[in-house]
């Protein structure tokens, strides 16, 4: 479960690293997606630091 877990956040990880090259072209005020993107990266930030404080408990004895 634990390499579960890291494909996981690798995977959040390489996402949020295209998203933002993504918000690259778009006008910071178009239809505020900039504080829907804003919001969505502190989500999936807290997300992540969640689940990797988890993978102790989430690793197989």
């Amino acid at each position: 479960m634990s390499q579960h877990t890291d494909r996981i956040i690798d995977e959040l990880d390489s996402a949020m690293r295209e998203l933002r090259e993504a918000m690259r072209g778009i006008p910071i005020r178009r239809g505020s997606f900039r504080k829907t993107h804003d919001n969505l990266a502190r989500d999936v930030a807290k997300v992540t630091t969640m689940l990797d404080a988890a993978r102790p408990a989430l690793r197989k004895n």
